[in-house]
């Protein structure tokens, strides 16, 4: 049973719920006490005035009034699944039935109710029959006496005390039609009377036929059952005062929560946290940033990513395993909080670290998981492969000894892929090279490292993008180099030069496919994050050093994410 609650607009682009009925047995003071209290503990927030309007008599108007961005639906789902503006009323099905104690369901019961109108109407006109078939007897006694009255009368009046008997003997008659022409009153003899006698004798006829009928189909006997149920409810039943509707089933967690985009980070030592996406402002180049994160001593945030609340969240381990989370389920913390330990959230194993994290919507055909590892392996499997809910892990891919996954992009499979190494290699070739294999598989060769070197970073290019290859240093220095200038090759080589490492840049710590409608945030190692525009990141060729972006006094930068445009839009939206 659940209350009838509307959403209405108010003004200063604020929204509030107006309660019309609530369910049986509910108490509107209790109600609205506890939803108080509810808001007074946080339990229940958006929240920000409850007022009763109702009026003395039996109409109820409890209205609540909810703060400018609060998601009306949402509350009013959190209301429905916390409070007694959803209930339930509990029925025994307990019946005997042929003499036994049963719970039936409501399919039991109400065939049990039909079958018991079946046997009511049945036992009801076989009464009825006899009782016509007994009178139809009578009657025809009666017409026999009427066409032969005067013979009758002779019978009667020369008879002593055996009148019955010769009447029945005379005319053929039973003992009941005799007596009741023994018992017949002389008035009987009138034309009208005898017309009555006829005209009920046929009608009794009609309705014997009736009555036998109805016993022999069983469609009529339901016919009955329906016609007597439509009298009942024309002259008993009223308008239905609760409405019935399909029922949802409990409320999804999902549901509870507000679809938005947001800022999800994870540390080194594993504390992950989702922060709203407009904790961060954009700054100039070349500025300090703001702290992102409180981190323990030696900790440091290695990832940043933009996702939905609502999204799927791919945790792929360093040890090659996949675990999944919602966006909800990663617990919301102020910017500079540590977060949540991802062992609290995630089942890994002991040394186990995440490594990547890719958001999707849904499981679509088509799609692939590419995959990186820092010893230059590449591997392509198809998304469906990855359709689990199990909390313990998969395994995503097979390593070998000493290697790690670093990198996992979501493709169609028709894409460019780009890997790039901590020294300053880069390789590009096409996808289609590498073959879709089997979710446990090693994948193949992607780029041949040089000693000492290893995979930071690959990136799949859509055909026909305009972006610009990002690379940034851990020393806070960056560039963009325009992807014509990176020519396809043939997967496996050595590829080219796409940064000119020097001591005062320092290694390449990753690397984004960015345009400049994006925002870039840019993470050091003591929890310093800052955002900048992509327009602000000088375009240069391949063999440069870049220009400083984010100015490392103390700490590298460790981790590089883009904030796009479209993710704007969906939080303004």
């Amino acid at each position: 049973m659940r209350a009838e609650a509307e959403i209405e607009e108010m003004p200063g682009n604020r929204q509030r719920i107006v309660v019309t009925s609530l369910p049986y047995q509910v108490n509107k003071a209790r109600l609205h006490k506890y939803i108080d209290d509810l808001v007074r503990d946080k339990k229940l927030e958006g929240i920000s005035l409850i007022r009763d309007e109702s009026d003395r008599t039996a109409n109820v108007r409890l209205v609540i009034e909810l703060k400018r961005d609060a998601n009306a639906q949402v509350i009013l789902n959190r209301l429905y699944k916390y409070t007694q503006m959803q209930e339930t009323f509990g029925v025994i099905m307990l019946a005997l039935v042929d003499g036994v104690p049963r719970i039936l369901s409501l399919r039991q019961c109400l065939d049990c109710f039909i079958n018991f109108r079946k046997d009511v109407v049945l036992r009801r006109t076989k009464f009825d029959l006899d009782k016509a078939e007994a009178r139809a007897h009578i009657l025809e006694g009666l017409r026999i006496a009427i066409d032969n009255i005067d013979e009758v009368i002779r019978i009667i009046r020369t008879s002593y005390d055996d009148a019955k008997e010769k009447l029945m003997e005379r005319f053929g008659l039973s003992d009941v039609q005799a007596q009741a022409i023994l018992d017949m009153r002389l008035r009987t003899l009138q034309g009208l009377q005898r017309e009555k006698i006829e005209e009920e004798y046929n009608e009794l006829m009609k309705l014997i036929e009736h009555l036998k009928a109805i016993l022999e189909s069983e469609k009529l006997v339901f016919d009955v059952i329906k016609e007597e149920l439509l009298e009942i409810k024309e002259k008993y039943g009223d308008e239905r005062r609760t409405k019935i509707i399909a029922d949802k089933g409990e409320f999804d967690d999902e549901e509870l929560i507000k679809e938005e985009q947001t800022v999800i980070a994870l540390t080194h030592f594993g504390y992950v946290k989702r922060m709203p996406i407009d904790t961060y402002k954009s700054q100039k180049r070349g500025g300090k940033g703001i702290t992102g994160i409180a981190t323990r001593e030696e900790d440091f945030v290695k990832e940043i990513f933009i996702a939905s609340t609502h999204d799927t969240l791919m945790f792929f381990s360093n040890k090659g395993k996949l675990y999944k989370l919602r966006g909800y389920e990663i617990p919301e913390a102020g910017r500079t909080a540590r977060g949540t330990a991802i062992v609290n959230l995630l089942s890994l194993d002991p040394g186990e670290k995440i490594s990547a994290i890719i958001p999707i919507q849904n499981i679509a055909e088509g799609k692939y998981l590419l995959m990186a590892t820092k010893n230059g392996i590449i591997k392509k499997t198809p998304l469906a492969e990855y359709d689990t809910s199990r909390k313990t892990g998969l395994q995503g891919i097979a390593l070998k000894e000493g290697d790690e996954l670093i990198s996992v992009r979501l493709t169609d499979g028709e894409d460019k892929v780009v890997m790039v190494t901590e020294g300053g290699q880069c390789i590009t070739f096409d996808e289609k090279d590498v073959r879709p294999m089997g979710r446990v598989s090693q994948g193949v060769i992607g780029i041949k490292l040089e000693k000492d070197d290893v995979v930071i970073g690959m990136e799949s290019i859509i055909s026909g993008s305009k972006q610009t290859l990002l690379a940034i240093t851990e020393n806070g220095f960056g560039k963009r180099t325009e992807l014509d200038e990176y020519r396809v090759q043939t997967r496996a080589g050595k590829g080219v030069i796409t940064y000119k490492i020097t001591p005062k840049t320092g290694k390449l710590i990753g690397i984004k496919l960015v345009d400049e409608t994006d925002d870039i945030m840019l993470i050091t190692d003591t929890g310093t994050i800052i955002r900048i525009n992509v327009s602000e990141v000088s375009v240069l060729g391949r063999s440069t050093q870049g220009v400083t972006l984010m100015r490392t006094n103390e700490g590298k930068v460790v981790s590089v994410e883009k904030i796009s445009e479209d993710a704007e839009e969906d939080k303004e939206d």
